[in-house]
């Protein structure tokens, strides 16, 4: 019995440091969204041209891109109308055929060339700023006219790559992760208001 308790306490005590750790990370970030702002100004003035989102990333990155782009074609928070945004993380024919075809490296570019036109936005998501096939996309979309916006942790050639970069200067990837999935909502919630009054 004492060693469950002791076993509880431990788990407890780690539970309640991540969230410390969580919310510290966010905090830090608080001090500095001019870039989260300019992102949200970028994507709001293309859909209100008419314009797509696309958006990219792999693992939990992949995810993220998911779900922001269905926080635009559904909802974030106001009842409004649908918005064009995809995850070219999503279409698995297109992402194995590609990436056999091509390799791994190629499977948004191709995706980027096949959907980007010149003012689109094109949404790049990479916690360590490095990953390749996020980098030529991000490259390709420049080329092909589209607004680029990189989200990443510390270092990598994303951001020098993206028109925007939102950095997250956190060494853990969760933490990079969570602030990440948090700039997005918050980046919802600029583009409604906006958009929506």
């Amino acid at each position: 019995m004492a060693d469950d308790r002791a076993r509880l306490a431990e788990a407890s005590a780690k539970a309640a440091a991540a969230l410390r750790e969580a919310a510290a990370a966010h905090d830090r970030m608080a001090g500095n969204v001019s870039a989260v702002v300019e992102a949200a100004n970028v994507i709001a003035a293309a859909l209100k041209n008419g314009r797509t989102v696309l958006v990219f990333g792999n693992g939990g990155s992949a995810a993220d891109a998911q779900h922001f782009a269905a926080e635009l074609v559904g909802r974030y928070e106001k009842e409004r109308q649908a918005w064009p945004a995809v995850a070219l993380t999503t279409d698995t024919s297109a992402l194995t055929a590609i990436g056999n075809d091509y390799g791994f490296d190629r499977v948004f570019v191709r995706q980027i060339e096949a959907l980007g036109r010149t003012g689109d936005v094109a949404i790049g998501i990479s916690t360590s700023g490095k990953s390749p096939n996020v980098l030529r996309a991000l490259e390709a979309a420049n080329d092909r006219g589209l607004v680029t916006i990189a989200l990443t942790g510390r270092g990598g050639e994303a951001g020098k790559i993206a028109r925007v970069h939102v950095r997250v200067d956190e060494a853990k990837t969760a933490r990079i992760q969570e602030v990440h999935a948090t700039l997005l909502h918050a980046m919802c919630e600029l583009v409604e208001s906006d958009l929506n009054g």
